[in-house]
This record gives structure tokens, sequence and C-alpha cells, in this order.
């Protein structure tokens, strides 16, 4: 039971799908409209949950062969041959994918499972098929996926554009790409090996600490662009300390780019975008 329960997550990346769900919810949170009821916010979770498993088991199918020669991910499903090859994956991927888009329609409407099948898309395909092995700037456009969830969140309360949600949508956008360089500086051998042009492995180290540095302070900006638009001190401290602290790391990588300061920003990124949602979240729920 507890090796189906962990194939499970792997196959499905729920690590990374819940802090996908979570932005969902960020959304929802920052979004001025009435508010939705209970089983329309967790539907809508779960439908983004379910997306984003689709497109990261998509991912697990087509690069078992890179998976295969990297330590990190030699262990995944397919890659150690738990899983044998077969088009039914990819079509149960298919069903997955149209069940969790049918529950976001019906819990946040057409707009939102338009916003969640688009992050689905650009992860499973436009960073997955398309890019990972052609180009050095994969992750930057892969970072889409994040911020097409808390768009899908926001147009579950209203469908209409506001401020504070794609605010967010571009935080998400930037913190993604300092997140995964980091990762990829501190598994620098293992994308090498496999041949994955990830920024760290194909320009000097001043050139890929400077673009994580670039992108943490633009990040760092943008999540205080909020507080001008109504949001208060709570959302104020989260926005602030995990910011600081993030940047804090991806100066000391910038000025001595080893794996131990790769992969300690690596963690800072997690810890800020985790007080970012939180921030989100308890400004909602307390107000300013």
């Amino acid at each position: 039971m507890l090796t189906a329960i962990r194939m499970t997550v792997s196959l499905l990346k729920l690590r990374i799908g819940s802090a996908v769900a979570a932005s969902a919810l960020a959304g929802i949170a920052a979004a001025n409209g009435p508010a939705l009821a209970w089983w329309q916010a967790a539907g809508l979770t779960l439908a983004v949950l379910g997306a984003s498993g689709a497109a990261g088991a998509f991912n697990h199918y087509h690069e078992r062969d890179l998976d295969r020669l990297m330590r990190r991910t030699r262990a995944r499903p397919f890659a150690s041959g738990a899983f044998r090859e077969s088009p039914w994956w990819p079509a149960s991927f298919v069903v997955l994918l149209a069940a969790s888009l049918t529950l976001a329609a019906a819990c946040g409407g057409t707009l939102s499972a338009v916003f969640v099948f688009l992050g689905a898309f650009t992860y499973g395909i436009v960073y997955t098929v398309w890019l990972k092995r052609r180009s050095a700037w994969n992750i930057v456009v892969g970072g889409l996926a994040g911020s097409f969830a808390v768009l899908a969140g926001a147009a579950a309360v209203d469908p209409s554009p506001q401020v504070v949600p794609c605010v967010l949508a571009v935080a998400l956008f930037l913190w993604t790409p300092p997140h995964f360089w980091s990762l990829a500086a501190a598994k620098g051998d293992d994308y090498a090996r496999a041949g994955v042009p990830m920024l760290p492995i194909v320009v000097p180290a001043h050139a890929w600490t400077l673009a994580i540095l670039m992108h943490t302070a633009a990040l760092v900006a943008i999540s205080l662009v909020p507080l001008w638009f109504g949001k208060g001190v709570l959302y104020g401290l989260g926005a602030g300390i995990g910011g600081a602290v993030f940047l804090r790391k991806s100066i000391v990588l910038h000025q001595a780019p080893t794996k131990q300061n790769a992969m300690a920003n690596f963690f800072a990124s997690l810890l800020q975008l985790g007080l970012l949602i939180l921030g989100v979240a308890l400004d909602s729920l307390i107000g300013p």
C-alpha cells in the first residue's frame, strides 16, 4: 500500500502539483468578488491538482529516457521499469486531464477551466516536448504553468481581470526560473549527463547566478505591489520576509556559486512561495 502511494505521488508529481493547487487558492483569495462556496473552492483546487498531475505524469512518460540518466530521477516509475511503456498511459493522462477540466468548469466556470488547461498544456507540451531539450530558457516559458493556476482561481471568483491576481501571476512567472535554476545548479552533473540545456549548465557561473539574482529581485519587487492595492500587513509580512530571505540567498549564490549555496537558494525559493501564499490567505481571512 505504501509503495503504491509513493508511486502515485511520484507519477503525478503531487509535490509540485500541491504548490500549483495552492497557487490557485491564492488566486481565489486575492480576487475581489462574491465568495465561492466551499465545494467550489475545493473542487477547483482538486481540478488544478488533477490537471497538474496529468501534465506531470506525461512528463514522466515522455522523459523516461532522460530520467534513466539522472541520479535524481532514475527511480521514477517509467525510468525504473516499474511501469511499462504502453499507449494506454498517455490515453489515461488525457482522461485525467479531461475529467479535471470538466470539474474546473463546473466549479469555477469556463474561463477558469481554460486557464487550468493552459497551465497543463504549458508544462506538458510547451516545456516538456518543445523546449526542455532545445533551449536554455526552457523553464522561463515553463513558469507560465503556475501563473495560469493563479488566474484560474481568480477567474472562478470574477472573470474580469483584476490587478492583484495578475500581479501574483507575474510573481509566479518570475519565481519559477530561479527556483529550478538553483536546483539545476545543485544537480548540474545530472543535467549535463542527460544533455538537458538548463542555464547553469551552458553558461558561466557569473551569468546564471546573475540571471537568478535579477529574477529574484524582480520577484521581490513585484510581490510588494499588492500593498498599493489594498493588501494589508499580514500580506506584507509574508511577501517581505520570504522575499528578503530569497534575495539574500540569491546574493550569496551570486558571490559564491557553489552547489551548497544553490541548494540553499532552492529551499529559500520554497520558503518565499509558501510565505507569499500564506500572506494572501491570511489577508483574505482576517482582512487588512
